[in-house]
This record gives structure tokens, C-alpha cells and sequence, in this order.
């Protein structure tokens, strides 16, 4: 079988930490590049009588992997985890990496917990562990010899096979190659019978972090990391919170629990691993290589929604110029998908790295979008200096996302525009004509605009696309915000907050009205507290509870903005108080 490894045999490199070594030893380890097993051999006597000389002078243990020919293609001073892999290609689930490890114990004791980690998360053809020993005359002395092997997806919940402890001679004589064999075709049945299940969606592990917080408002980002992976088109497989007192710097939520996500993912048949806080770029590579899953933080879930569900040149260079500028400072270790240079004039001698190449390409792409920007601010601008402002007052809904805008817009409106149960299905204001049937001046005509959703934590990348989606709004002589809440939702009150803090980063100062919207799915409890709080007027966009005194409410403040919210409270007092 030829190796799937490229450029994997380097027969004088040690590998591990070598200093305080004799040069005839580091020659004695480079020498272990020239032993060779028949290919179904799992270990000989020899080999292991080698090792074991070397681990007991030296008192480390000693490692080398095998190709499925029997080849000794690396040599390492150090245990499973100590041991590189070289780089793999042609991957595939129903694979194994083509490569087995053995590696010397100095003291008796099976399969340690790294060995297995190591094993599992490479998906090894097999791991063996060799007891080596000095016996009472001196010598070296082969003891037990450990096996195990990664579990098909079938096995609830056990990550690795066990095979009972053997003698050297039971380990020559065993088939290695045939083990593998079986186990490939178990782990291809697996596959096809999971693609026969699985739907087109990808299945997606979420990971949240406590450090310290309230335990709601940690559950609660991790809900709604859940409905942006729904949103994204995803499924959530699996959903886990780590508490630790500070985030690992390393891995943000330490390796022993990225250990027990990996194992998660490979049983529910999960390819991406999803983390509710922002990751910088360390992190994401080490998660990566520890893995071997595609991993996404929050901001990179939130910027995936955008661009697909962006309508509008302007939307659309908005996003991708977002996403551009998140991606420039998380380019190292990645980039194996960018464009690379072509050749030609100029382009022949050093040149530039992979790297450097990448980064430019996209410094070249955000100079271009922001230009395309301007332009498109200019044009806007242009066109509004050639019609006069509207005199139709403006009421435009905001909350944050899946609140229930959509659908409250239709009611008010009469229409039927995109109302869906995801975050962020809006994405581009729309604006429809609509009556206020109390509302004297203006024929009673009023312009209604559902915008974009909000959320907390907004991405520093995508302030300037929100901006864009409200600029339209400053046009308005009349402008009314109508904050619409999700009244059934726990975290209501900081959401609220996150809006107001949103609305005013984004430097939106005008009249606000909350309205309480799902009222159908609250409790009257809920609906009585929130209600006392904002002041606010409970409303089903759904079952039509609570519009019409809605609307009267939204024509008395329109027809006297600078009055009709503070000082009428008696007005307010009694038309607000939560529906029986």
C-alpha cells in the first residue's frame, strides 16, 4: 500500500528533547530508522529489545511509527504525546492515518491516559505500549505489550478499543494489518449508514464559558448561541458549558475538556466545534491542531449569517468587507484555501510567502470595498439632495433579532413581508405605507421600517453595517423607534439594555417606545413586571391582541412627540397596564 504521508522519512532526525544525550546515543536512536517489520507484523523482538536498551540508558521512553509497509518513518525520544505526525492528505472518515505507534513503558501499567488521548484524537491504526525492564542479571527484559485501537462511532460512548496485555512473541505473531482492515470497514459501514441519517445540514458542537457569572446569564448566551447555529443552518449535536475561574490562555477552556468534546463530536457525528466567546488567533490554531475539527468562535457564526442572508450591493460589501477585516489578523497556520500568487513578470525570485501573499491579497480586497463604500455613500447622498425630506412621520421597529419585529411590521403594516423564526432573517430595512386611524394630520398616513435585528456583544466588524441599515432613518422629519421586546423570552430586561446600548453607539437619539411583543407566549406575571418597568403596552403581533391600543398610543405620541411620553403619565398609566 503506498504511504498517504508525504515527505515523511527522514532517517537521521530525532525527535524530542535531546540535550544531555551522548552522541552515540542520538546515533543509536537514528539507527532505529533501519529496522523494518514484515507489513502485517505489529512489533518484533528485535525492535522492541532496541528500544527498550535505549529507554532503560537513557531513562526515557522511546517512540516510533510505523507505516502499513513496516517501515520505522519517525523516531522520538518521549512518549505518544511527544511524538510529531507528519502532515496527512486524502483524508477521509472511513480511514485511519495509515500509521501505527509503538513506544517503550518503564514501568509497567498498561495504556496510560495520553497514550489513548494521542490515539484517539489522530486516529491511529493502533497504539502498543512495551514494558521494558532490567532483570536481575542485568539485561534488558521484555515485558507485557499493550494494543489499542480507536472505536468505531457504533460503541456508545467508548472512545478506544482494549486488548488484553500480551507477551512479545503474541505480538509478533499477531496480524496488525488485518485489525486495521476489519476496523476500516466497520468505521465505512459506519459512514454510510450515518449519510443515509444525516441531513445536508452540518451538525455543530456549542461550547460556553462561566467564569464567575450568574449561572442564567451564562445559560442564556449559550441558548442563544444555539438559535445563531441554528440560524447559520447547522444542527446542534451537543451542547457543553465549562465553568473555570479564568479562560485557559492556551485553549480558552483547557485540553482536557477539548479532549471530551472530540470524543462528543465523533459519536454525534459532528464535524464543528462552536464557541460562544470571541477567540483570538493562538487560540483558534491550537483548538484547530488539538481537534482536528473547523472550529468557529461567535463573531465568525454571526458574520456567517450575515453574508447569507445580505440583500443589496451595500449589505453584501458591508459583510464581506466585515469578514475580511476579522480574517487579516487570523491568517497564520491557515490559508491552505486562499488564492495564491501566479507567476509571470515580477513575480519570479524570493517572492513572498504564503503568508505575506494572503494578507495582501485581502489588505488589496478591503482597499477596493471601502472605496466601492464611498462611492455608494456619495450616490446616496446625491440622491437625496434631489428630493425633499418626507413629511410622513417614520416609525421604524428595533429590538434585538428574532423579537418578533417581522411579524409585528406585517400586522401594522398589513403586508407580509420575510418573517421567519431565526436571528437575523432581516437584514435589509424594508418600509411600508400604513394608517393610524386616530392620527389626525397627516391623512392619518404613516411609514412603517422594519430593520435589523440586534444583538448583545455586536461584533466590533459590523457596527459600520449596522449603521448603514439605519442611515436611511435620518431622512425623517418624524422619527419614532419602536423598541419591540420578546416578552416570553427570560432574559428580556437584558436585552432591553443591549439595545439602548447599541442604539446609542450607533448614535440614534430619538423618541423611543417599548412594546411588549409575544404576549401570547409570557405569563401575566412577566408580562405585570415588564410592563410596570418600561411602561410599556403588551401586544400579540400573532393573534392581534393589544394593536389597536397600539396604534392609538403610537398616533397621541406622534402627534406630540415632545409631550405625550413624559408628561401624560396618566395617559400612559392607564393605556399601558398589561392586558387581562
Amino acid at each position: 500500500m503506498p504511504s498517504r504521508h508525504k515527505g515523511v522519512i527522514d532517517i537521521d532526525k530525532v525527535h524530542g528533547k535531546l540535550s544531555g544525550l551522548k552522541k552515540n546515543q542520538i546515533k543509536r536512536l537514528s539507527n532505529l530508522y533501519r529496522r523494518k517489520l514484515a507489513p502485517e507484523q505489529a512489533v518484533s523482538l528485535e525492535l522492541a529489545r532496541a528500544m527498550g536498551e535505549l529507554a532503560l540508558e537513557i531513562n526515557k521512553p522511546v517512540s516510533v511509527l510505523l507505516d502499513r509497509r513496516g517501515r520505522v518513518i519517525t523516531v522520538a525520544l518521549g512518549d505518544a504525546q511527544d511524538t510529531p505526525l507528519p502532515p496527512r492528505y486524502g483524508e477521509a472518515e472511513s480511514r485511519l492515518y495509515g500509521l501505527r505507534l509503538v513506544h517503550t513503558h518503564l514501568k509497567a501499567g498498561g495504556l496510560s491516559g495520553s497514550d489513548l488521548s494521542a490515539l484517539f484524537l489522530n486516529r491511529l491504526d493502533a497504539l502498543m505500549a512495551v514494558d521494558v525492564s532490567v532483570n536481575q542479571r542485568g539485561s534488558t527484559e521484555i515485558g507485557g505489550v499493550h494494543l489499542a485501537q480507536i472505536a468505531p462511532p457504533t460503541a456508545e460512548e467508548e472512545d478506544w478499543l482494549l486488548f488484553e496485555a500480551m507477551s512479545i512473541r503474541e505480538a509478533e505473531e499477531l496480524n496488525v494489518l488485518e485489525l486495521i482492515r476489519s476496523l476500516e470497514e466497520e468505521l465505512a459501514r459506519s459512514v454510510k449508514a450515518r449519510e443515509v441519517k444525516r441531513s445536508s445540514q452540518e451538525r455543530a458542537v456549542i461550547v460556553g464559558l462561566n467564569t464567575g457569572e450568574n449561572s442564567f446569564e451564562s445559560d442564556s448566551r449559550l441558548d442563544e448561541l444555539a438559535e445563531l447555529t441554528r440560524s447559520a443552518g447547522a444542527t446542534v449535536a451537543y451542547r457543553s458549558m465549562q465553568q473555570r475561574s479564568t479562560p485557559d490562555p492556551r485553549t480558552l477552556i483547557g485540553r482536557g475538556k477539548l479532549q471530551e468534546l472530540v470524543s462528543k463530536a465523533y459519536h454525534e457525528d459532528a464535524d464543528l466545534l462552536i464557541f460562544d466567546r470571541e477567540l483570538n488567533p493562538a487560540q483558534a490554531r491550537e483548538i484547530e491542531q488539538e481537534t482536528k475539527l473547523k472550529v468557529l468562535d461567535r463573531t465568525q457564526l454571526i458574520l456567517d449569517i450575515f453574508a447569507q442572508n445580505a440583500r443589496g450591493r451595500e449589505a453584501q460589501v458591508q459583510v464581506e468587507l466585515a469578514q475580511l477585516q476579522y480574517q487579516l489578523t487570523r491568517l497564520a497556520g491557515r490559508g491552505q484555501a486562499m488564492s495564491r500568487l501566479g507567476g509571470g513578470i515580477g513575480t519570479r525570485g524570493p517572492g513572498e510567502t504564503k503568508l505575506e501573499v494572503d494578507r495582501r491579497r485581502i489588505r488589496d480586497r478591503i482597499t477596493a470595498l471601502e472605496h466601492e463604500v464611498d462611492d455608494i455613500s456619495k450616490r446616496r447622498n446625491e440622491g437625496r439632495k434631489s428630493r425633499t425630506k418626507s413629511v410622513t412621520p417614520v416609525i421604524a421597529l428595533v429590538g434585538y433579532t428574532n423579537a418578533g419585529k417581522s411579524t409585528l411590521f406585517n400586522a401594522l403594516a398589513k403586508t407580509e413581508v420575510l418573517s421567519k423564526n431565526k436571528l437575523f432573517a432581516t437584514l435589509r430595512p424594508t418600509t411600508r405605507e400604513g394608517w393610524l386611524p386616530d392620527l389626525g394630520q397627516w391623512g392619518g398616513r404613516v411609514l412603517y421600517t422594519d430593520t435589523v435585528g440586534f444583538i448583545r456583544d455586536l461584533p466590533a466588524e459590523l457596527v459600520n453595517a449596522f449603521r448603514a441599515t439605519l442611515e436611511e432613518l435620518h431622512d425623517a422629519d418624524l422619527l419614532l423607534l419602536l423598541h419591540v421586546v420578546d416578552a416570553a423570552s427570560p432574559g428580556a430586561p437584558d436585552r432591553v439594555e443591549a439595545v439602548n446600548r447599541i442604539l446609542d453607539e450607533l448614535k440614534i437619539s430619538v423618541s423611543r417606545l417599548i412594546v411588549l411583543n409575544k404576549a401570547d407566549l409570557a405569563t401575566a406575571d412577566t408580562l405585570r413586571q415588564l410592563a410596570e418597568r418600561y411602561e410599556a403596552l403588551d401586544v400579540s403581533a400573532v393573534t392581534g391582541a393589544g394593536l389597536n391600543e397600539l396604534k392609538t398610543l403610537l398616533a397621541r405620541v406622534i402627534e406630540n412627540p415632545a409631550s405625550a411620553l413624559d408628561a401624560d403619565k396618566e395617559y400612559l398609566a392607564y393605556n399601558l397596564a398589561p392586558s387581562p
